[in-house]
C-alpha cells in the first residue's frame, strides 16, 4: 500500500508542476493584491452578515432585506467583473477539469473499471450558467 500512497504524492507533485495550475497560483495571487478586489469581497461579506443578522431579528424588516439584498448583489456583480476574479474563475474552472479527470480514473479503477479506459466524462451543457461548474 505504500508503493500506491507514493504513487498518490507524486500525482500531487506533478499537478503542481501543470501550466493551468501555474496559472492558477498566478491568477490567485493577482486575485489577493489587487485592492480593489479584495474591498468588493469585504463589502459583500459585510452585506451578508448584515443580511444574516436582520434575518434573525424578531422584528425584522422585509424593505431592510430587499435593499440589503439589492446592495449585496450589486457587491457580487462588482466581484464578478473584475479581470483578474474573472481570470481566476478561467483558470480554477480549466485545472479543476483536470483534478476531476485524475480523480475519475482513480475512483473508477478503484471500482474495477479498466485504468487505460477510466475517465472523466463532463455532463452536457443545459444552457444555463446559473448552476454550471464551468465548461472544460
Amino acid at each position: 500500500m505504500a508503493d500506491v500512497i507514493e504513487m498518490a504524492r507524486e500525482i500531487g507533485r506533478q499537478l503542481q508542476k501543470d501550466e493551468l495550475y501555474l496559472k492558477l497560483e498566478i491568477a490567485r495571487q493577482q486575485s489577493e493584491e489587487d485592492e480593489e478586489l479584495q474591498n468588493a469581497i469585504g463589502e459583500f461579506n459585510l452585506k451578508r452578515m448584515a443580511i444574516n443578522n436582520e434575518a434573525s431579528k424578531a422584528d425584522r424588516s422585509d424593505e431592510k432585506m430587499q435593499q440589503l439584498n439589492a446592495e449585496m448583489r450589486h457587491a457580487y456583480a462588482i466581484i464578478m467583473s473584475n479581470e483578474n476574479m474573472i481570470a481566476y474563475n478561467e483558470a480554477k474552472s480549466a485545472f479543476d477539469v483536470v483534478v476531476n479527470r485524475v480523480l475519475a480514473i482513480i475512483n473508477q479503477s478503484a471500482q474495477g473499471a479498466d485504468p487505460e479506459t477510466a475517465d472523466y466524462t463532463q455532463s452536457s451543457c443545459s444552457g444555463s450558467c446559473d448552476t454550471c461548474g464551468g465548461c472544460g
